[in-house]
């Protein structure tokens, strides 16, 4: 964590004064007229962004937990079929995914009497159930290889000495061998949220209303292009600062934690 001695130091004195002087350049020079009237527009687009990232992440991570564990220890008819899962969520590009799924799964849905007369179908019938699949498939994909290493690189005479103490084999996996797996992949972690913040906008192909859409909104309504783009990068960036820095608060707390179990 930066402390106020590390703040003050001359080139990071110096990044800050720039980064100060573009941002009133900005207010005073490009036009930001267009705001007001898009700014609800914009919170619900930011809303929906937000709520994508943070729905994907869990699920793909909690999916992700027995894809690297399935790869890692478990018999041949589980683990491959997890390695051929990641193998593809790896080596095609997510857009495809997305497109795949919406265009593909989405389209076959309404011939099925039993699915358009059910109570999913108002949902089914929208695209955003689409995007959280797509979003949370491709996170787990990434993260199912990641954990993979992870259960690996535990020591295996802890696991063994667990066992000889008499604790369960589910007492060990959570109270041994899962946190210290995570404690392993925090810094990766946070940067595959990161990424997966980056990924958003896609869904803005199959009509999601995310934070990106807005700003193309904006674009095609007033034919302004830099000031929402530039808007559009500084609300990632915050983001993405907030996601390292809360990543980095976990890192230093987790190996507390885990001493005092």
């Amino acid at each position: 964590m930066i402390g106020l001695r590390d703040l003050l130091k001359p080139h990071r004195i110096v990044l800050i004064l720039l980064f100060l002087a573009f941002v009133v350049w900005c207010a005073l020079s490009l036009r930001w007229d267009w705001l007001p009237k898009y700014a609800p527009l914009a919170l619900g687009g930011l809303w929906r962004t937000i709520w994508l990232l943070v729905v994907t992440t869990i699920l793909g991570f909690l999916l992700a937990i027995p894809l690297g564990l399935a790869q890692a220890v478990g018999p041949w008819y589980l683990a491959a079929p997890a390695r051929v899962f990641c193998t593809v969520i790896r080596g095609t590009p997510l857009l495809l995914q997305i497109w795949l799924l919406y265009y593909g799964l989405g389209s076959l849905f309404p011939q099925f009497p039993a699915i358009r007369q059910s109570e999913l179908w108002p949902y089914l019938r929208q695209a955003w159930p689409y995007a959280v699949l797509a979003l949370t498939l491709s996170y787990a994909g990434y993260e199912g290889e990641v954990m993979r290493g992870a259960f690996s690189g535990v020591g295996k005479g802890q696991l063994e000495a667990a066992k000889a103490y008499g604790m369960r084999p589910f007492a060990v996996f959570r109270r041994i061998w899962l946190p210290q797996a995570i404690r392993n992949v925090l810094p990766t972690l946070g940067g595959e949220t990161i990424l997966q913040l980056k990924a958003t906008p896609l869904v803005a192909t199959i009509t999601v209303i995310d934070i990106y859409a807005v700003s193309s909104r904006v674009r095609a309504d007033t034919l302004i292009v830099y000031e929402p783009l530039l808007l559009l990068a500084l609300v990632y960036l915050v983001i993405a600062g907030i996601i390292a820095f809360f990543f980095r608060r976990i890192e230093q707390q987790v190996p507390s934690a885990i001493q005092r179990r």
